[in-house]
């Protein structure tokens, strides 16, 4: 009788061993809540302070011009740009008067020393001729070329030296679209690039019906020619 309950218990024993031993494998495998807690804690308030750091440089860069987003300018158009640049078009579309035509045309030096100029390429009839009569027309063809010719404009006051960093981005941004347009719909090798743009005038809507015609003769074309600009060697074999 005493043989059967001491054999009893142990057995009991036995089997609690292993289920205790179990439980306490996997207390010690889970992390401490207090540890676990502060780095939820702590990311939290990372994500925040990103936040609102983003939105104060933002803001600066929206602003008007004040003290502290002159003073902080560097910074501010550092981490703005390119990727969260802002502007007011949505609120006030600024429409365009006048449309745009811009052209290249490419050098190449011969092996015998002769510098060979190539014909003007029309690079906005190819972006025109994708966007007619095409339901879904590609983010590329309505905006890229025509919003790097804004960005360079508004970079090159007065005449075509890069002056800053952001304004000799902007030329090699634009030599880059045009080299790689030319290169895909004529091929070939070039060392150097040039642009020009002819600039017409939108022409102003007809009159009402006995409103008084204003007075002046349409302006004419503007034509600029950029200066030649080299290419970098890349995969055209340029």
């Amino acid at each position: 009788m005493l043989d059967g309950t001491v054999s009893t218990a142990a057995d009991e024993s036995t089997e609690e061993f292993p289920q205790q031993s179990v439980e306490r494998t996997a207390e010690q495998s889970e992390p401490p809540p207090v540890i676990l807690r502060a780095a939820t804690t702590a990311a939290m308030f990372l994500c925040l302070a990103t936040a609102l750091v983003h939105v104060l440089l933002v803001f600066l860069h929206v602003a008007p011009p004040n003290p502290l987003s002159q003073q902080y300018s560097r910074q501010v158009n550092a981490w703005v740009f390119p990727l969260f640049e802002q502007n007011w078009r949505l609120f006030a579309p600024d429409p365009e008067s006048v449309n745009r035509q811009i052209s290249a045309r490419t050098m190449h030096t011969a092996p015998d020393g002769t510098a060979r100029v190539s014909g003007w390429f029309d690079l906005t009839a190819v972006d025109n001729s994708a966007v007619e009569h095409n339901p879904f027309p590609s983010h590329t063809a309505q905006n890229m070329l025509r919003r790097a010719w804004s960005s360079y404009l508004e970079n090159h006051v007065g005449d075509d030296q890069s002056r800053t960093q952001r304004a000799l981005m902007t030329q090699q941004y634009l030599t880059n679209i045009a080299s790689d347009r030319v290169a895909a719909h004529r091929g070939g090798n070039f060392e150097a690039i040039q642009l020009r743009v002819v600039t017409l005038p939108i022409a102003a809507p007809a009159p009402a019906v006995g409103a008084a015609v204003a007075a002046g003769a349409p302006k004419a074309p503007d034509t600029r020619y950029l200066p030649w600009w080299k290419v970098e060697t890349d995969s055209h074999g340029n």
